[in-house]
C-alpha cells in the first residue's frame, strides 16, 4: 500500500469537488481553540458564547471569530458513513476524543441538528472502505445537539507520506454542505503521542506540519486544542458555518 501514497497524496492536492461552497460559507474557527496541549480545562467555545453571545457579543469583542479558507475534500470521502459515536471499530491507537461545535458564524451562537462528517486514517496510514481496505472504521456522522457539539469517540490518526496529520470534517446543515476542511494536531502532541505503541512502528514519519503544502493554505487556524484525559486526549475546535 505504501507505493500508493504518492498517488494518494497528488488526489488530494487536486480534489476539491466542493470549491463551490467559498460562495455559501465557510469556516470560523473560535479564536481560544488555537492548537497545542492544554494542561487544565477550559471552558469551551460554546460556554464562552453563552456569556455573551448574539451580535452583542460579537460586537463587544467577547466573542471572536476568525475565518479559516476551506480545504479540499480529499479523494477518501464515502457517501455512506454512518451515524454513529464510536468510530473505531475496534482500531488500536491512543483514544481520542473529537468535540467539535457548530455555531452560526453571524452570531456565534450554536447550531442544533448540523450533520457533522469525519473520517480519518488508522495508526499505519490506511483509510477504511479504499484501495482494498475492508470495513468503514473511523468514520461517522453525528448530529449536533442543542449547545452546537457534535462528539466522536476515534484514535489518534496515523500518517503517510506526503501529508501532515489531520483528521477530514464535512459540516452540512439541511441536506446542503456548507464547510469541508481539515482539522490539525500540535507537532508537539503527535510526537509525544508517536512514541507509543502503535505508531512507534512506524518511526521518522514526514511530513511535518510546516511541509504540508495543505496544512499551509490555512492549516494553522484548523488546528485543534488538545488536552490529556487518562490515557488519551481530547480535541476541541468551534466551527462557525454561515447558514445562507
Amino acid at each position: 500500500m505504501l507505493a500508493r501514497y504518492p498517488r494518494r497524496v497528488e488526489e488530494e492536492a487536486r480534489l476539491n469537488r466542493r470549491e463551490s461552497l467559498l460562495k455559501l460559507g465557510g469556516l470560523l474557527v473560535g479564536a481560544a481553540a488555537v492548537g497545542g496541549l492544554e494542561v487544565a480545562d477550559s471552558a469551551s467555545a460554546t460556554e464562552d458564547a453563552a456569556a455573551g453571545s448574539g451580535p452583542a457579543g460579537v460586537a463587544s469583542g467577547i466573542v471572536t471569530c476568525v475565518l479559516a479558507p476551506e480545504q479540499t475534500e480529499g479523494p477518501y470521502h464515502l457517501d455512506d458513513h454512518r451515524v454513529r459515536r464510536n468510530i473505531r471499530e475496534g482500531k488500536p491507537g491512543v483514544p481520542l476524543a473529537l468535540r467539535l461545535t457548530v455555531v452560526d458564524a453571524s452570531t456565534c451562537r450554536p447550531l442544533r441538528g448540523a450533520a457533522v462528517d469525519v473520517w480519518h486514517c488508522d495508526a499505519g496510514g490506511a483509510y477504511s472502505g479504499v484501495q482494498g481496505s475492508a470495513g468503514t472504521f473511523l468514520r461517522g456522522i453525528q448530529r449536533t445537539d442543542a449547545k452546537g457539539l457534535a462528539v466522536f469517540r476515534t484514535v489518534y490518526p496515523g500518517w503517510y507520506p506526503g501529508r501532515t496529520v489531520h483528521v477530514h470534517v464535512e459540516v452540512a446543515l439541511g441536506g446542503n454542505v456548507v464547510h469541508t476542511g481539515q482539522l490539525y494536531f500540535s507537532d508537539a502532541v503527535t510526537d509525544a503521542v508517536y512514541r507509543r505503541a502503535p505508531y512507534s512502528r512506524r518511526p521518522n514519519r514526514d511530513p511535518r506540519n510546516a511541509g504540508d503544502s495543505i496544512y499551509r493554505n490555512g492549516g494553522k487556524r484548523s488546528t485543534l486544542r488538545l488536552r490529556k484525559n487518562g490515557s488519551g486526549y481530547v480535541a476541541s475546535i468551534t466551527m462557525g458555518v454561515l447558514r445562507s
